[in-house]
């Protein structure tokens, strides 16, 4: 085993919050790997990403793509059971709560290496979310545990979690929020797209959202609604975006929809909405620091902090218009500050745990 730390991402928003870790141990001389698993593979949910976050190209790319949750993973585990195998690290990074997250995990407990998990301990209560499942047991598994707010600390604790291996360090994912905020050209992006003054954001991905039929009529009905309000641009994720399209969104009234744009693209747009619906965990998070009300087309979410201290609601599909009608009018003001750590020194912090445990460890 050498003294390497080995990275593993394979989303979107796996990228965003490995930027500033990456770039905190680089500063700090530490040697990395970073592996792409392929999980989000289009060039706009993927490469254009590397290329603006400043991430170094991957040391290997497995190119797993998409595919059922059982044969994804499965494919996962074997892929990086050899790449580990090789590169023998001295420890194994993962990101959030994909199935890249859960079989890098995985594959690194079994041989031994240890595990740090980052954005441990968010929880929704809701184990019929695929990724509910991930993060609880990525955290079973992990030896260092970084949670971006209090209460993801308090439920590893009452799940038995050692706390000398959790570290509260804030939120990675804003710390790349800010480093690029002065390029988020919310004036730029609104022309390009040729939308009104006035506009909403919406992306939706999750399985309850979009995966079955019936869902996602039922999505595209209520956005459909909600366009008489205010015009709504929409990114479409590959997940759900047939869909979305079989449903009828393309053909209603108020509806601009978009392929996936990159980082920079996306969030120029939602810095200058006046409103975003999502299904997103880490929209919910960019749109609290950046003060744009937020409505969460979920029953729960793992990221409580983003209602108590953001701008963020829940809704049902029948809350969903009159939360939106209060928005327009006005009832939307914009928090004081944002969580506690939420200031760009995420990744120094993760960093700084990380070298003294290789120091310690290595």
């Amino acid at each position: 085993m050498n003294g390497c730390v080995l990275h593993v991402v394979g989303t979107r928003p796996n990228f965003v919050k490995a930027a500033p870790v990456v770039a905190a141990l680089g500063a700090a001389g530490c040697e990395q790997v970073l592996v792409h698993t392929g999980q989000h593979y289009d060039e706009r949910m993927s490469d254009i990403f590397f290329r603006q976050l400043g991430l170094p190209r991957p040391d290997t790319d497995l190119g797993v793509g998409s595919g059922s949750h059982a044969r994804q993973t499965a494919d996962l585990l074997i892929a990086l059971e050899g790449e580990l195998t090789t590169r023998a690290p001295a420890l194994v990074t993962v990101y959030g709560d994909v199935n890249s997250t859960l079989a890098a995990a995985l594959a690194a407990a079994k041989l031994g290496i240890p595990v740090a998990h980052v954005e441990a301990g968010l929880r929704s209560f809701d184990m019929t979310m695929p990724e509910e499942v991930n993060r609880r047991l990525v955290d079973q598994l992990a030896r260092l545990l970084f949670a971006t707010s209090p209460e993801a600390v308090g439920h590893l604790a009452r799940e038995g979690v050692d706390t000398g291996r959790v570290h509260l360090v804030g939120n990675p994912m804003i710390d790349t929020l800010l480093t690029h905020l002065e390029q988020f050209d919310a004036t730029g992006a609104r022309t390009a797209h040729g939308l009104p003054e006035r506009y909403g954001v919406v992306t939706l991905h999750r399985p309850a959202n979009v995966d079955d039929p019936e869902a996602a009529a039922a999505a595209a009905r209520v956005l459909t609604e909600a366009a008489r309000h205010l015009d709504l641009v929409v990114p479409l994720h590959p997940r759900g975006r047939a869909a979305l399209r079989a449903a009828g969104l393309a053909d209603a009234p108020g509806i601009h929809l978009l392929d996936p744009l990159g980082y920079v693209g996306f969030m120029s747009l939602v810095r200058g909405a006046t409103a975003v619906i999502t299904d997103s965990g880490g929209v919910q998070e960019e749109t609290t620091v950046l003060g744009v009300p937020c409505l969460t087309l979920r029953t729960t979410t793992e990221r409580p902090v983003t209602v108590t201290h953001g701008t963020n609601r829940l809704v049902t599909h029948g809350e969903l218009v009159p939360a939106l009608r209060k928005l327009l009018d006005g009832g939307g003001a914009a928090p004081a500050e944002g969580p506690p750590l939420w200031d760009g020194r995420a990744g120094a912090r993760i960093a700084g745990v990380i070298t003294g445990w290789l120091e310690r460890h290595g």
